[in-house]
């Protein structure tokens, strides 16, 4: 599983309730199919800059998953994780790599996009639904300048 996911299976256990040490968290990981050691979960913990409170860990100043500022850039999502994007009628079809499609939907979501009515992650293909099949060419056009 890579990082992005593992980071999103993190965000999804601290916000869904108190997470109050190390060990919980991992076993929360382990049955979302996620196995890390002890230093890696550390590492995670600090690059999501995660603090450890009385009532668990949390995003500093009450953020929560709501708030889109955790995810990298839509640009570098897509660069490093989407190899494939094809149109079916109003729909846009996005392969990325596996565990990739959850926070690469996320970030699309978020971006704003006016092409975009909403997103569908799984594993590793996303499917996005466009207003018009002319909006659907528009964002595989989109979404392939940035894969290049």
């Amino acid at each position: 599983m890579s990082k992005l996911s593992r980071h999103a299976a993190i965000r999804d256990a601290i916000t869904s309730h108190p997470v109050q040490n190390h060990d919980e968290l991992r076993r929360l990981l382990f049955k979302r199919g996620h196995r890390v050691t002890q230093a890696t979960l550390s590492r995670d913990l600090h690059e999501l800059g995660l603090v450890k409170t009385s009532e668990g860990y949390q995003f500093p100043n009450s953020e929560d998953e709501s708030n889109a500022s955790w995810l990298p850039s839509v640009e570098r999502l897509i660069h490093e994780f989407v190899y494939e994007v094809k149109t079916a009628q109003n729909m846009v079809v996005v392969k990325t790599s596996a565990g990739s499609a959850q926070p690469v939907a996320a970030a699309l979501d978020a971006e704003g996009w006016p092409e975009v009515v909403g997103t569908v992650g799984g594993d590793d293909t996303i499917f996005v639904v466009t207003s018009s099949n002319k909006d659907a060419e528009k964002l595989q056009s989109r979404i392939k300048e940035l894969i290049t």
